[in-house]
């Protein structure tokens, strides 16, 4: 049905060309299906993000719920399942970025909708911890959507503007995890499985929205081979160890990535315990972190850009993520939180510049690999972040008494941030 859509539609006269050249009516339909897909992809990450962000103030409790002890085994339980997620990341994303590359975008972004309906609904469902890694493995095999929507943007945007587009990528994030946490604080407060239920109907209607409406970005001309070679995390991980361009900002990445994932593995669980703050005060705050970071890659990073430029504004987001987990160290109180959020925020500027980065050194038929490549480098940290922050957190709330130290995973975090700074200083300056 799809097909025929789109040959039906193809061929049927378009009533706005009407005193127009045969060439000049085909550059204006072909400039409105890509306006038409950019929506499209935009309205995915929407989307998918909104039931994203619907398990984000949820899912730690729930895990709590079923396992039926404190917050320190919470965190702990809570890693591990960020950890297996993170696993399946890096193990099936250079195979999903081969396959873009080989079959095009369309499939994996599709396929990405579908596993992640089919993860909300097991959880929805889950009677015991076991449900909850078995769909932890199916979303993570099913990871390839932004990577996959990272390459449709690279396809169709000159190299000079894909930092704005990544920022408007970035920007449909904040918005979709934004409405997603606002609606699963509701939800959650109603039952703390509700938001699953919602966010797998989502899923589900996004993916069968875009079996209609989505086009393909990749032509066949500029398709690649699929190697196994290359389908592997070993074999990407090559493209960016071989390639002098990428190898650099490549370890910048990685370490950029690590430190970000102290924020989402143990807010949830660290404002429970340090502020004493409830579902509805935590979606709240969740809802305000993203409202700003959206708005942050949707007019901070373009203006910084065009005044400053892209060196100096990527320096400024490091700069303002470090200031960010350094406040939320400290912050004795939940107002003094939502100084380090702002930061936070701020700071988010940093990775669609890192992303253009990485895009304008490729060429179209091999952004698959780099995408499918970088998702899987976000594997590697997902699969060491959740154990390194949870456990860190795990061992000040036990030693708190002691020492004091219950922000450590946020000093952690912001001096790895800073290591990063470092490196980028140099990689940026070549």
């Amino acid at each position: 049905m799809a097909r025929l859509g789109a040959t039906l539609s193809h061929n049927m006269p378009d009533p706005d060309s009407k005193g127009q050249s045969p060439a000049g009516g085909e550059a204006a339909r072909a400039t409105g299906s890509r306006r038409g897909a950019k929506l499209f992809i935009f309205v995915t990450i929407v989307l998918d993000m909104c039931a994203v962000g619907m398990a984000i103030p949820v899912m730690p409790r729930l895990v709590q719920q079923l396992s039926g002890g404190g917050a320190a085994r919470a965190a702990e339980l809570f890693g591990l399942l960020n950890m297996l997620w993170a696993a399946m990341q890096f193990l099936t994303s250079p195979l999903q970025g081969a396959i873009s590359d080989r079959f095009g975008r369309r499939p994996v972004i599709l396929l990405s909708n579908f596993g992640l309906g089919a993860d909300y609904t097991l959880t929805a469902l889950a009677p015991h911890l076991s449900w909850l890694f078995i769909g932890r493995i199916l979303s993570g095999s099913a990871a390839g959507g932004i990577p996959a929507a990272l390459a449709y943007l690279a396809d169709t945007t000159p190299p000079e503007k894909r930092a704005g587009a990544f920022g408007f990528l970035g920007a449909a994030t904040g918005l979709g995890i934004t409405a997603g946490m606002a609606l699963g604080g509701l939800a959650g407060s109603l039952n703390p499985r509700l938001p699953f239920f919602i966010a797998a109907c989502l899923c589900l209607l996004n993916a069968s929205y875009g079996l209609f409406v989505l086009p393909e970005s990749l032509p066949r001309d500029r398709r690649t081979p699929f190697r196994w070679s290359q389908a592997n995390p070993w074999g990407a991980f090559r493209l960016l160890r071989t390639n002098p361009g990428l190898r650099g900002m490549a370890i910048v990445a990685f370490l950029v990535s690590l430190s970000s994932q102290a924020l989402p593995n143990i807010v949830v669980l660290y404002v429970g315990y340090r502020y004493h703050w409830g579902v509805w005060a935590i979606a709240q705050m969740l809802t305000g972190w993203a409202i700003c970071s959206m708005a942050a890659q949707a007019v901070l990073l373009p203006g910084a850009v065009g005044r400053i430029g892209e060196r100096p504004t990527l320096m400024l987001g490091l700069f303002l993520t470090i200031a960010g987990f350094l406040a939320i160290a400290l912050a004795q109180q939940g107002a003094a939180f939502w100084w380090g959020v702002l930061l936070m925020a701020g700071g988010s500027i940093s990775t669609p510049l890192i992303n253009a980065f990485f895009s304008r050194r490729l060429g179209s038929a091999e952004q698959g690999r780099l995408q499918g490549a970088t998702n899987s480098l976000n594997g590697v940290t997902g699969m060491l972040g959740p154990a390194l922050f949870t456990q860190v957190f795990s061992m000040a709330v036990r030693g708190e008494a002691r020492f004091g130290l219950v922000g450590a995973p946020f000093f952690l975090a912001a001096c790895l941030m800073m290591a990063a700074m470092v490196l980028a200083v140099r990689e940026v300056s070549r």
